[in-house]
């Protein structure tokens, strides 16, 4: 096997946690993998990993090696592309980052498509409400929602989104409605987020108001939000990709819509030495024609 194949194997089994992991990601034993390690070691004359039962994690050797072999292997991943670049065919593997929840509701539906469209591209994706490090994690696209932090990331804006106040017709016989963010002190509020500190933002005759939210219910997923919100528990504050059908079939009322967040929008974004790879291009654009109205549901 060749130093470059041992690379990416290490790259593989840091990035996957575990050998056990590695091993199901890549097809191959963790025998095979402890082994291709420790030749690695040897060669080097260094310790790359530290192993114990419960963790597997790089030694500040490890470390530095990790991150030279990224550089080394996205430069020979890179020279291969340009190389064949004449080829007009997409092709090869994309590592695709994506919110959990659009990726189950609208990706996961719209990816056959997708690979059918371009049969020489393999996909690896991973559904996470995380902002991953695409560079330093090895990703080479991303879908975004939202506003995006300045970067030096490429993004493309791939559909518009808008995000609703909703609540069952069964909640709001019983607390009445609310008509101003004031009047939320006075209802269950169902937070959707990963921290502890959660805002949701108003615009009302072209102000805008970020209001800090308590609620007896936070959870880092879109769809139990909306799940609570049908099933009487509260206000919910989601994007309409998460709660369009249950607002298309009055499972869940729009409230407040005089004081609605503002528009905002779903992006791919991508590495800037990825821009000439033609998967990347071909997977961004279609997400733009497949997404370009906002997901409803």
């Amino acid at each position: 096997m060749s130093q470059l194949e041992d690379m990416r194997l290490f790259v593989t089994i840091v990035d996957a946690g575990s050998f056990t992991a590695a091993a199901d990601r890549l097809g191959l034993s963790k025998q095979f993998l402890s082994k291709r390690v420790a030749a690695l070691e040897a060669r080097l004359g260094v310790r790359l990993l530290i192993r114990t039962t419960r963790q597997l994690r790089p030694t500040e050797l490890g470390l530095v090696y990790l991150e030279q072999a990224r550089g080394l292997i996205r430069q020979f991943d890179e020279t291969e592309e340009a190389i064949a670049h004449q080829n007009t065919t997409p092709r090869g593997l994309l590592r695709i980052s994506a919110p959990m929840s659009f990726g189950t509701l609208h990706l996961g539906p719209a990816l056959p498509q997708f690979l059918l469209a371009h049969p020489q591209v393999s996909v690896e994706m991973d559904l996470s409400d995380r902002t991953v490090d695409l560079i330093g994690e090895g990703y080479d696209v991303a879908v975004r929602i939202g506003t995006l932090p300045d970067s030096s990331l490429v993004a493309r804006t791939i559909a518009p989104m808008q995000i609703r106040l909703c609540a069952s017709p069964d909640y709001l016989a019983r607390r009445g409605t609310p008509a101003t963010p004031a009047d939320l002190r006075d209802h269950d509020c169902l937070l959707y987020g990963h921290s502890r500190h959660v805002e949701w933002t108003f615009q009302h005759g072209g102000r805008r108001e970020v209001q800090a939210m308590r609620g007896r219910l936070r959870v880092n997923n879109g769809e139990l939000v909306r799940d609570a919100a049908v099933a009487g528990l509260g206000i919910a504050y989601l994007p309409t990709f998460i709660v369009g059908q249950a607002l298309a079939d009055a499972r869940l009322v729009s409230v407040m819509e005089d004081h609605c967040p503002p528009p905002a929008a779903i992006h791919a974004v991508y590495p800037q030495h990825r821009q000439a790879s033609r998967a990347v291009r071909a997977f961004v654009e279609f997400l733009h024609s497949r997404f370009a109205s906002a997901p409803r549901g």
